[in-house]
């Protein structure tokens, strides 16, 4: 578990506040006020004291919000911490809530257990506008926590950690806090609550010239009921949200004190290294391991059916052993499968599908009969390949089983997952599994999926040693979960004006979000959105922004054909589109002002605009793209971003910034391709990361739009990067890229 301090002597850990029935709060030993609520089935707190208390001397009761007798409040984050800065942004939305003082808030992750989990993404995600009266919330806050931990919420991915647990759990428990520290001031003093005041973790009242700090109340404020519905601020009344707080986790992970989850260091640790088959759903037939056996340091070579092992007492002693082994794979269906058969394949089910076949995601209109009526008639195909996650941090997980007991130190985006894992691997129940969780080197996605903590553990068990299991390059590219690659054929029409009337759309897949490939935001009376799901033996998973990925190409290649085929530029023709929309208009706007769209570039310069609303955001990309040499040089990149409201403007900024770079990595380079059912790309030498001197300069603009409904910021910043370069390249050559990597095109 991680800790960041940045006030107070040992100011202990608190747990999260599950919102499952708002009927207690607790005190913990020594003055320390802990915001909690009952469990109606059976409290947990003799379970989880060990976990987040700092000796004998404090006793939890299910809280996730502290103030101990230093006046230290401590805010449990129920997401992990993997560079996005979900740490210090959600302490900032308990933290302004609470009136604390900044300086004098701790923040700690919360373990992997199921009182973690977020009903608040549970919430956002089966009912995001459910509302109830307050009698009725603790009923339903318990109804939706069942369903969380039935799908094991305690995740950090698909930008959810603001807009969902910020926005409904931890703000609300600040202003719970407060609620329940000015009613015990106001009960103690004798003056009616209402003129007291709170700033700076002090509660003050004026007319008397009483104050003190939060920690004098803390015995009295457990004694006051938890407020089901407490009043949350309003904009103009913040003081930490909106402000560029800076990161807690930087300091640590600077003077190189953070533990990341290759860092677990257990006495006794030996160290395995890992060969799974190279085509999906092989099994391991055989192995030579005669010279493994006699390399120094090799402890035990493991034949494991899906994999191979070598455990020794150093990784590299395990690598260069493991290198030596001659394997032999059964064969599979796949061992034939090559690139572009599955590109084939993908055509013959569109082919299949026709006019009418596939699933229909939306329709409206009469889309057969607009596109028949149409004046032009566009046209186009697009392609884009499996990529990886290629995260700084190699997949790893230390896993150690004894006595009816496992440990397991790694880095996961779903740490209640990760346990579960970990138990059904050691054959063991969920309760005798320890998870320390640990910084993430990375995640992506990639960090959702559980296949090294079941392989470190079953190595674990099988070896009976504490285990470091580490994953090298090469296998961390041959053996990830991609963002699976797809084709996307659309049909438009234009009437005589050049105004938008028909949109059709079917592509192959759709995994999530489901409303990826719609635009609803687009004024085109006629549309209708179709699927064809085709079955390959890779194993696909979350790559951030998800099918956003795919479909933010697609869409906005194609409005940018349609405007070409108008004889309108780019923006214009967006703006027509977005008419009826003011918020998005004025995204639109705010990044085209912001490139000065429309005048002059130099010559073999061009510039391409990008509009994707995704995870609750409305993001706007202009690119300016240097075309003069061999290859395209993305030289600027202005971004314009409503999120709603931005809780730390720095942090929001560093995340826009960061998409934009993973994005170009993929739309220059990114590709993972199939031979003989086999992953060509093995590290970076030929799956390419993005070089510094390939960086663009990036501008951003921040909307505050709309501060009652907030998005995310991890994941919208990548999908509008991609088209907006290839439209900049067609500006600048007349060439339209219909199919990524750009490095795939000729240019010369």
């Amino acid at each position: 578990m991680n800790k960041t301090k940045t006030a107070g002597k040992n100011p202990g850990k608190s747990g999260k506040w599950t919102r499952r029935a708002f009927i207690g709060a607790g005190v913990v030993a020594g003055s320390a006020l802990v915001v909690g609520v009952a469990v109606r089935q059976g409290n947990p707190t003799d379970r989880l004291s060990p976990l987040l208390t700092n000796g004998a001397d404090e006793h939890l009761l299910n809280a996730w919000v502290k103030v101990d007798a230093d006046n230290v409040v401590t805010a449990v984050i129920p997401h992990v911490e993997m560079g996005q800065g979900v740490y210090t942004a959600l302490a900032q939305m308990l933290a302004d809530e609470m009136d604390a003082d900044w300086d004098k808030v701790q923040i700690l992750e919360a373990p992997a257990d199921m009182q973690y989990v977020s009903d608040s993404i549970g919430r956002d995600f089966l009912f995001p506008d459910l509302e109830v009266p307050a009698i009725f919330e603790p009923t339903v806050s318990g109804g939706i926590l069942e369903l969380a931990q039935a799908m094991g919420l305690q995740f950090t991915g698909g930008s959810y950690s603001v807009r969902a647990t910020g926005q409904r759990a931890m703000r609300t428990a600040g202003a719970a806090a407060r609620e329940m520290l000015v009613a015990a001031a106001a009960s103690e003093w004798q003056v009616p609550a209402g003129e007291i005041t709170t700033a700076d973790s002090m509660i003050m009242h004026t007319k008397s010239g009483k104050s003190e700090p939060f920690s004098k109340f803390a015995l009295a404020a457990a004694e006051q009921s938890l407020p089901a519905k407490p009043a949350l601020k309003s904009p103009e009344n913040y003081t930490i949200m909106g402000q560029p707080k800076a990161r807690h986790d930087i300091p640590a992970k600077v003077d190189g004190s953070a533990a990341f989850g290759i860092d677990a260091d257990v006495p006794g640790m030996k160290y395995a290294a890992v060969k799974a088959p190279p085509v999906v759903g092989a099994t391991v037939e055989s192995m030579d391991a005669t010279t493994a056996k006699t390399m120094p340091g090799v402890l035990q070579i493991l034949n494991m059916g899906d994999f191979v092992a070598v455990v020794a007492d150093g990784y590299w002693q395990a690598q260069q052993a493991l290198n030596s082994i001659d394997t032999k794979y059964s064969k599979t269906e796949g061992d034939s499968l090559d690139q572009e058969a599955l590109f084939a394949r993908y055509a013959s089910h569109l082919d299949e599908a026709g006019d009418d076949g596939g699933d229909m995601e939306t329709e409206s209109g009469d889309v057969g009969k607009s596109f028949a009526d149409a004046a032009t008639k566009v046209e186009a195909e697009y392609k884009v390949p499996f990529l990886a996650h290629a995260t700084m941090e190699p997949m790893n997980c230390t896993a150690w089983v004894r006595d009816g007991k496992c440990d397991v130190w790694s880095g996961h985006q779903a740490p209640v997952n990760a346990r579960q894992a970990a138990a059904d691997a050691a054959g063991l129940a969920f309760e005798d599994v320890t998870y320390h969780n640990a910084y993430l080197g990375g995640g992506f996605g990639r960090r959702s999926e559980s296949d090294n903590i079941t392989m470190a553990t079953r190595i674990a068990k099988a070896t009976g040693y504490p285990v470091k299991m580490i994953w090298s390059r090469e296998e961390d590219t041959a053996q990830d979960h991609y963002r699976p690659s797809a084709t996307s054929r659309f049909r438009g029409g234009l009437d005589k004006n050049g105004k938008a009337i028909s949109w059709e759309n079917i592509h192959t897949h759709l995994f999530d979000p489901k409303d990826a490939p719609t635009v609803p935001y687009y004024n085109i009376a006629s549309h209708r959105i179709r699927k064809v799901d085709v079955p390959t033996q890779l194993r696909f998973g979350p790559w951030r922004s998800v099918d956003h990925s795919q479909h933010g190409f697609f869409i906005e290649s194609f409005v940018d054909e349609m405007a070409h085929a108008a004889g309108k530029d780019g923006y214009a023709f967006r703006r027509e589109l977005l008419a009826r929309s003011p918020r998005h208009l004025n995204v639109l706007d705010t990044a085209a002002k912001m490139s000065g769209w429309g005048t002059a570039l130099p010559d073999k310069h061009g510039r391409g605009i990008a509009f994707v609303p995704s995870f609750g955001s409305i993001v706007a990309q202009v690119a300016e793209v240097d075309m003069s040499g061999a290859k395209p040089k993305v030289k600027k990149v202005h971004v314009a971003a409503d999120p709603g409201f931005v809780i730390n403007p720095d942090g929001f900024t560093a995340q826009m910034e960061s998409a934009i770079a993973y994005g170009l990595t993929a739309a220059l380079h990114g590709e993972i391709t199939l031979k003989d059912g086999k992953v060509q790309q093995s590290n970076f030498h030929d799956y390419p990361m993005l070089r510094i001197n390939e960086m663009p300069e990036v501008e951003v603009a921040l909307i505050n739009g709309d501060h009652k409904h907030l998005g995310g910021g991890g994941e919208p910043g990548l999908p509008p990067i991609a088209p907006a370069v290839t439209n900049a390249i067609f500006a600048a050559t007349g060439t339209r890229i219909r199919e990524l990597p750009i490095a795939k095109h000729d240019f010369a």
